[in-house]
């Protein structure tokens, strides 16, 4: 068996980056099952950078998060940067860090059961935690918490929010674990994912994990990145976006905000999030992984520079930025990490993650530890002073596609607010008439009071007269319902649709923020001029 260092091969990836683009898509610099040597402690230091990367990353975009949605952050914004940032989001407002505690879920998994842990054990470990969820991830929740486990808890038609951005936050667990075996990080992926995501939201976790995978063995960011596309299956919409990115970087290479606008003018509809459907939001996997590739790219191995184009252009931009510093974290090693980039990290690598028992020194030694059972399950060795990985050529996950044969058309809501009251204080029924093949409404529960205890609260849905389900909606936030009702198989035809409520005590109420209609017909663009 052919064995190369560590050494040999990024200098091999560096010529490939002076290839041109047909050879770079038919080479690579390995081949499968090929022997890579890596040192133990160069293994440990780029697990190391990949888990600090992702905290700096996150720290930086945390006070722009979906503060700039459609626009990029311009040059003359201040985004803060000192020793006492990450101490500050640590201690003030630990929720930041829902991109790591929720991969430190799936960790601690692992951890307990085995690396052959079932969906069951990591869905339900996900599901009974006590952080606050949103979007998939909280659509899941309420599916686990009523008997629907995965895959069906995150396939598109039981949560709106399959292709979010879910979990592709939450995946860097699984190519840290998985250094220089890209089949084996989507593998990981595969169970998990599906327990809040489907199609290109699975797609946003793979690529991520592809990219930590590949960041073990090439320095080449570029090979990293084209690399871990393969993973994807071609027509999918998430392939479709990134390799754009890529294309419009050789077209522009000096310009990234060019290329930003290439992504808003051509992949920025929302089709799926019901937060974002004709709206400037945009919480979308691929949109979002494009804002990751764009700094990585254009970034050029900086990491000051990866985490600003990343944070800059929005959206996502604290998760987008903590994707790409802890991709480029792995490249470099902790070691290596800019000491500017690591100021203030020395004052929280002891504390633990908010709803955790870990820290970061703590996910330091047991994410090696998993990286080593990986290498051993996957037919390498662990030696006293290195390791030996059998690297895998990468080969495309499965294709499967979320909302198809549906195109939304309308969004009716109240033009200012995008909210008004359904029912409670007095009011009997919430009623909407629309026309279309799916329907999706937005809205959530609520107490007049805080005193109020926490209720389960429920509703009967009625279309055209037809009843058609009880929904239940409880008003504690952890087992909240993320839409009140969906239906992406309707015959198309005009409705009437009602929401009667069916035990609402004195002081509850229901508010509906809007109705996202869906046809059949694809309308097409709808500009005039």
């Amino acid at each position: 068996m052919k064995k190369v260092t560590i050494n040999s091969a990024f200098i091999f990836s560096l010529i490939l980056y002076a290839c041109n683009t047909q050879t770079q898509e038919s080479l690579s610099p390995f081949v499968d099952r090929q022997s890579i040597t890596i040192e133990k402690s160069v293994l440990k230091d780029k697990i190391m950078g990949g888990w600090a990367g992702q905290v700096i990353g996150c720290t930086y975009g945390g006070p722009t998060e979906f503060q700039w949605n459609g626009t990029m952050i311009g040059d003359h914004v201040p985004i803060p940067w000192d020793e006492n940032q990450m101490l500050w989001w640590y201690e003030n407002s630990p929720g930041l860090y829902d991109d790591v505690y929720m991969d430190l879920t799936f960790v601690q998994v692992f951890e307990e059961h085995g690396l052959d842990a079932l969906a069951e054990q990591h869905a339900r470990a996900f599901a009974n935690a006590e952080y606050p969820l949103w979007h998939a991830n909280q659509a899941a929740r309420y599916n686990i918490q009523n008997g629907m486990m995965p895959p069906a808890s995150g396939h598109w038609k039981n949560n709106p929010h399959a292709d979010d951005i879910d979990f592709q936050i939450e995946a860097d667990f699984a190519g840290l674990m998985s250094p220089g075996m890209i089949n084996a990080a989507a593998e990981i992926t595969d169970p998990i994912a599906h327990i809040m995501n489907y199609g290109d939201g699975w797609y946003g976790g793979v690529f991520v994990a592809a990219m930590y995978s590949q960041a073990f063995v090439s320095d080449d960011i570029y090979f990293v990145v084209q690399e871990a596309l393969k993973s994807i299956p071609e027509q999918s919409r998430f392939y479709k976006t990134i390799d754009d990115v890529i294309k419009w970087h050789q077209i522009y290479p000096d310009d990234w905000k060019r290329t930003w606008f290439e992504i808003q003018k051509k992949w920025t509809a929302e089709k799926g999030c019901p937060d974002g459907v004709f709206k400037a939001f945009n919480i979308d996997a691929s949109v979002n992984a494009a804002y990751i590739v764009l700094g990585l790219l254009y970034g050029e191995g900086d990491y000051g520079k990866t985490i600003d184009i990343s944070t800059r252009a929005g959206y996502d931009s604290d998760c987008n930025p903590a994707n790409a510093a802890g991709i480029l974290g792995t490249i470099m090693g902790y070691s290596k990490i800019p000491e500017y980039w690591k100021q203030g990290l020395d004052k929280v690598e002891e504390k633990k993650f908010a709803y955790t028992d870990m820290s970061l020194l703590d996910v330091y030694e047991v994410s090696y530890s998993h990286a080593l059972q990986m290498i051993e399950k996957n037919g390498g060795e662990v030696m006293d002073e290195r390791v030996e990985i059998k690297y895998q050529k990468v080969k495309p996950v499965r294709f499967e596609e979320s909302f198809t044969d549906i195109y939304p058309i309308k969004r009716i809501a109240n033009t200012w607010t995008d909210l008004w009251r359904g029912f409670g204080s007095g009011q009997q029924e919430f009623k909407e008439k629309f026309t279309g093949s799916a329907v999706v409404v937005s809205g959530r529960v609520g107490k007049e009071k805080a005193e109020l205890p926490d209720y389960t609260l429920s509703l009967d849905v009625y279309l055209n007269d037809t009843f058609i389900e009880t929904v239940v909606m409880p008003t504690k936030e952890n087992l909240r319902k993320h839409e009140v009702y969906w239906n992406y198989e309707l015959p198309e035809q005009e409705y009437e649709i009602r929401l009667v409520p069916r035990d609402f005590p004195e002081g509850y109420y229901l508010v509906v923020n809007a109705l996202v209609i869906y046809s059949e017909t694809d309308p097409g663009p709808q500009s005039y001029y």
